[in-house]
């Protein structure tokens, strides 16, 4: 492509962009993506494994008091057989929910076996709409919620994950394939949501080194941002990743990059915060 071609005037200084170089910035853009992948993965993985050998092995022993033993969040309430149900259900749902939702960002899954991701994705909507409203039960109507913050918090991630699910389930049905994914993809950020906050937690104690304006209840002002940005900044940076898809601006499609890719950063630094401090301990 030259420079008349996109109606710019011959004696113009601009340069042309070729396409090899349209190739490499997407190539470039690709790789922060699929390198961000690899490393949320593992981290969820890891969030996987724990769910399983921490709750499932003392749920199945019939210890659900020990559930406790790991701090913050109260698990186990004496005499309140409905709610020890809905929480242990809750948690152990998570990591259904964390396992179809990765397998529905594998491509050779999507290609190879279109029946298996028709299933994960059924799998991964049912259970990310049932999480969010058990979450909504056991903040709101239980108490879990560790402080207003965090309860509004969690209620407007919980809200999103309908609305995502919802407009992605309805776009599938309506064969509009394109739509759908973004949908799909926007219902994946928000569905991880309580991930990302660990994630962001460690993240950010370690960088930090200590938890800076943060507190017990979440409600300090680190805790605020996390709390929101937990599943805000993820859903922000997929958008401006569908913006430079869409985009032929070389400048948003390095910033995106870039931005991607201290994304991918931060989420190793807290994947390993999470896993060596806040479950490996508990296990």
């Amino acid at each position: 492509m030259d420079a008349a071609s996109d109606g710019i005037p011959a004696t113009t200084t601009r340069e042309p962009t070729s396409a090899s170089t349209r190739l490499s910035r997407s190539l470039w853009l690709q790789r922060s993506v699929s390198s961000w992948y690899g490393v949320a993965a593992l981290g969820q993985l890891a969030f996987i494994g724990f769910i399983l050998i921490y709750y499932g092995s003392r749920t199945i022993s019939g210890d659900w008091a020990a559930w406790d033993e790991k701090p913050l969040i109260e698990g186990y309430v004496a005499d309140d057989s409905a709610g020890n149900l809905m929480f242990i259900s809750h948690v152990l749902l998570a990591a259904v929910m964390t396992l179809s939702g990765l397998l529905q960002l594998v491509p050779a899954l999507r290609r190879s076996l279109p029946a298996a991701h028709r299933v994960s994705g059924r799998v991964f909507a049912v259970s990310a709409c049932v999480l969010a409203i058990s979450g909504l039960w056991l903040t709101w109507v239980r108490g879990t919620q560790l402080s207003l913050v965090s309860g509004v918090a969690i209620s407007l991630d919980a809200l999103l994950i309908l609305l995502f699910v919802a407009l992605a389930w309805r776009r599938a049905l309506q064969r509009r394939f394109a739509e759908h994914r973004r949908w799909a993809l926007r219902g994946f950020m928000v569905a991880n949501g309580v991930w990302f906050l660990r994630v962001g937690i460690m993240a950010w104690v370690l960088i930090n080194q200590g938890p800076r304006g943060m507190n017990e209840k979440l409600s300090g002002p680190a805790d605020i941002v996390l709390v929101f940005g937990s599943y805000l900044i993820p859903l922000a940076i997929l958008e401006l990743y569908f913006l430079a898809q869409s985009a032929s601006s070389r400048r948003l499609n390095v910033f995106t990059s870039g931005t991607v890719a201290l994304g991918c950063a931060i989420t190793l630094v807290g994947v390993f915060g999470t896993v060596a401090f806040m479950w490996g301990p508990y296990l």
